[in-house]
């Protein structure tokens, strides 16, 4: 076979893979912009086009108030992950013993155990607290479970990418530790810090577990809670036109984030874990 053909096969299978791969994407696509009472044939793809589907679950799960806990949940939760991680992967990175090793295993350790696993003790020590049924409970665990992977991929972007002869000059300059740190360290840290609040963001912002078991008040559930209102049942069946709408309706604000992050989010990604 000549090296055409081979790249032609190639191509053809590719595009093929992609394909089967978007269909269910775009039957959900082409079911929201059905009316509510269309149950046609999902596969006769966009055979009606109307808003209705998106204005009913736009209303139905009272949307800005919803985004809106979302938005609250998200962005305290990456920001402290953001903070804490990243200066926590500075010295782990920076110091050579073996209590910095130790802290970094520890830290990945975390990777390793499921945190549904210890869901209950970890749901009566917060009862014991009496801080359970919150809207910001769940940020406790959001950041917790978080923080294995923010810091490996710091700690890993640090050792390959910020270069320690800017520090010395910093240090000569007569700069302390923590001016080195903001001033001349956390700037080169915004592809991975991108790649940290693309990655913890989209799971914090997806997230049904945590915020299904600590999140008791309607007025208070975020856009994964909030759609549990199209799911039917025997006697009432699921909507599916207006489901597949909110479910577009929810993944907007993260797809317009993604599109304005992703160079930084390719390069931090890649680097901060390969090389690291």
């Amino acid at each position: 076979m000549n090296p055409a053909a081979k790249k032609t096969m190639i191509h053809v299978g590719i595009s093929i893979l992609l394909l089967v791969n978007l269909l269910p994407l775009i039957i959900a696509l082409s079911s929201s912009f059905r009316s509510i009472k269309n149950m046609a044939n999902p596969l006769r793809l966009f055979n009606e086009f109307t808003m209705e589907s998106y204005r009913a679950a736009f209303t139905r799960m009272h949307f800005p108030q919803a985004l809106l806990n979302s938005l609250l949940l998200t962005v305290i939760s990456v920001v402290v992950v953001v903070l804490f991680t990243s200066m926590a992967a500075y010295p782990i990175a920076r110091l050579n013993n073996r209590l910095s090793k130790f802290l970094y295993l520890f830290f990945l350790s975390g990777l390793v155990v499921p945190s549904q696993m210890v869901i209950i003790p970890i749901v009566q020590t917060m009862q014991g607290l009496h801080i359970s049924g919150s809207q910001y409970t769940p940020i406790l665990m959001f950041i917790t479970c978080s923080i294995p992977f923010s810091s490996f991929l710091y700690t890993g972007f640090i050792k390959s990418s910020v270069p320690l002869e800017v520090e010395e000059s910093a240090l000569i300059d007569g700069a302390g530790l923590l001016r080195r740190f903001w001033q001349i360290v956390f700037p080169l840290l915004l592809p991975v810090t991108v790649s940290v609040v693309i990655t913890q963001g989209v799971w914090i912002w997806n997230d049904y577990f945590f915020n299904m078991i600590f999140i008791t008040k309607t007025a208070e559930s975020p856009l994964p809670l909030a759609m549990l209102g199209f799911l039917g049942d025997q006697t009432n069946p699921t909507a599916w036109n207006v489901l597949f709408a909110a479910c577009f309706l929810c993944a907007l604000p993260l797809l317009a984030i993604f599109a304005f992050l992703q160079k930084f989010f390719i390069g931090g990604l890649t680097v901060g874990s390969v090389k690291g």
